[in-house]
């Protein structure tokens, strides 16, 4: 090899070197209902900027509890603007970071075997005495738990529902619990819904926005982020998600994309 060669070699590998240094890993929790959109975000990103990404899914409201006790994330989007408040007036967040990045939105979801016909007559359908269980999230901890027990009662539905409820750890789980013929029908995420395996499955029936409160979504980076040497990523993964590629991955997934002034709660 000439000592060009060799100095060209020598050369990209310290570029490589370089970039391997300069990458971060970026530890993510994230509400269920993104379980099917974050991930295709991360991969898009993670090419881009040589991060890695690795991403917790689960209830926001276990989440917050997680991260209260010491969970090292750096990053936490929530299902529930109201647990980002909690750790910003904990002092658990970079200051100026909470931010509503999308709003969620609340589906009937049957099987496509089923004879239900949500589309006709909406929730309704779950009074039909053929469906035994209805699955949500576990509203102590889940927004879409909180936000499907809501919207029953606004069509005043709730006790001749009641006894049928069934609940998932989170939206994601209480969409399983249909999938897999444990329950009759679920009042689950849009997003999720219209996830590829849902909607091969089944079909859905999108609750009007005024059934149940706004499920606004808040994302925080979280101080931990800065201590780990990962805020700079953190603050380009935000940047690449509120970009067109991102808010259009959100919105075609079945998000509502806030406008402008919705930046900050």
């Amino acid at each position: 090899m000439g000592i060009g060669m060799r100095a060209g070699a020598l050369a990209a590998l310290l570029i490589s070197v370089a970039l391997a240094a300069q990458a971060a890993e970026l530890r993510v929790a994230a509400a269920s209902d993104l379980s099917f959109a974050l991930p295709e975000i991360a991969r898009d990103f993670g090419r881009q900027s040589g991060d890695t990404v690795k991403l917790s899914f689960g209830s926001s409201g276990n989440l917050h509890a997680q991260i209260t006790n010491g969970a090292p994330f750096d990053l936490f989007f929530s299902a529930d603007v109201s647990y980002a408040r909690r750790l910003e007036e904990a002092g658990l967040i970079e200051p100026g970071s909470l931010a509503i990045y999308a709003v969620g939105q609340l589906a009937l979801w049957v099987p496509r075997t089923s004879r239900l016909d949500p589309d006709r007559i909406g929730l309704a359908v779950l009074a039909d005495p053929s469906v035994r269980k209805v699955a949500l999230a576990n509203p102590a901890h889940a927004p879409y738990g909180r936000a499907a027990l809501a919207a029953l009662d606004y069509y005043k539905l709730t006790r001749r529902i009641e006894p049928k409820l069934v609940y998932g750890e989170n939206v994601l789980q209480a969409a399983q619990f249909v999938q897999s013929g444990a329950a009759d029908a679920g009042l689950v995420a849009l997003a999720i819904a219209l996830a590829p395996p849902m909607r091969e499955s089944g079909r859905y029936w999108k609750v009007p926005d005024e059934a149940y409160p706004a499920l606004e979504q808040a994302v925080v980076i979280l101080k931990r982020a800065r201590a780990r040497g990962a805020l700079g990523p953190a603050q380009a993964f935000l940047a690449w998600l509120k970009g067109d590629a991102g808010r259009n991955d959100l919105e075609r997934r079945g998000f509502r994309i806030p406008g402008p002034q919705a930046k900050r709660p």
